[in-house]
């Protein structure tokens, strides 16, 4: 028997995964506008967060072939779905979808998986970095300029932040080669090149490349000729040993899961808490503007409220609904308010 979702637009919200870092942090966002039902492996977990916001808890391990059955309003993937059963499910019930944890190659998958489907709802694949904060950032700026051609991404990562297992899965893509658009053209790079300095905020981190959603979509949404974004870490010896791990082939010899394990504890050690910094530069033919976006309550609040901007477009809260079928978050119809959301959000966006 299939998972079974059926649509009812009174009923609650369903966040898979929502009790985890980046879920409890949707759910607590969401809580005031809908009811929740939070799902995951062990609901026992999730009981303290559903009593705390007066929502519901169920049981829906994506691993386990046990079917699921729910009738809800609007659907958000906060953790892998690495069989597309959370998207096939929502998309054939036509329920209004996001999700925001897909890496470039599956979010690729998606895009075909729903295109077989043919939703009769939105389906808002908001995987870019941060639950897409970085393209609606991009797309804001874009519009203040008249259009981009060209658009550069800088992450901090802060090691000290609270973060989930699933936090350093971009680990996984350092041993491949990954496509992107450079000056119009398509080209492949390897991960951790284009090394750089780059102030973000009043840090000055170093960055390398790395293989994220946004550098697929951007040039197909917004028509920019090169989309580069480049990660680096709040520790610099973090980073430097990065960089020498990825010169002797470690990510290339180790890229099976029997080295998951060794891949992802290079980086893998949540703390108590810290900040998420981005900055986001864009330039076009009338100009070019610069910003970097800050959230002091860390990098899983920052996903979580791009996950919240994109359930609120899919259900059409104060916006135009997403139309049916697959969209990014770059592709909102209010690119002019998005600095004005964030900032409501207790988000700060710092123009350089």
């Amino acid at each position: 028997m299939d998972d079974t979702l059926q649509l009812n637009a009174d009923g609650p919200v369903l966040i898979v995964g929502g009790y985890g870092t980046v879920g409890a942090e949707l759910a607590r966002l969401a809580a005031p506008e809908w009811p929740l039902l939070l799902t995951g492996r062990t609901p026992e977990k999730g009981q303290p967060l559903a009593r705390e916001l007066g929502a519901k808890v169920a049981r829906w391990d994506l691993d386990d072939p046990q079917p699921f059955q729910a009738n809800v309003r609007a659907v958000v993937s906060a953790v892998n779905d690495p069989d597309d059963r959370v998207l096939r499910a929502a998309a054939s019930a036509g329920i209004p979808y996001v999700d925001i944890t897909r890496w470039t190659v599956r979010l690729t998958r998606a895009v075909a998986a729903a295109a077989v489907a043919r939703p009769a709802a939105p389906v808002l694949l908001s995987s870019a970095w941060m639950g897409g904060i970085t393209s609606l950032v991009a797309a804001a700026l874009a519009h203040e300029i008249g259009g981009a051609s060209q658009v550069d991404i800088a992450i901090r990562y802060d090691l000290d932040d609270r973060a989930g297992a699933d936090s350093v899965e971009f680990m996984d893509r350092l041993g491949l080669n990954f496509e992107v658009v450079d000056e119009g053209q398509q080209k492949l790079v390897m991960p951790l090149s284009d090394i750089g300095t780059v102030a973000i905020g009043e840090d000055h981190t170093k960055v390398a490349r790395i293989d994220t959603p946004e550098q697929f979509t951007l040039p197909l949404t917004l028509g920019v000729h090169t989309a580069r974004t480049r990660i680096g870490f709040s520790a610099r010896s973090s980073t430097y040993a990065l960089l020498a791990a990825h010169k002797l082939g470690v990510f290339r010899w180790g890229r099976g899961e029997r080295w998951t394990g060794l891949r992802r504890s290079m980086l893998y050690s949540p703390g108590e808490g810290g900040s998420a910094r981005i900055r986001i530069e864009v330039r076009g033919d009338h100009g070019s503007r610069s910003v970097t976006v800050i959230d002091p309550a860390g990098q899983a609040h920052l996903t979580a409220v791009g996950g919240l901007l994109g359930l609120r477009r899919v259900l059409g809260v104060d916006v135009t609904p997403a139309p049916p079928g697959v969209s990014f978050p770059e592709q909102t119809d209010r690119p002019q308010d998005v600095i004005t959301w964030l900032e409501k959000a207790e988000i700060q966006v710092e123009r350089a």
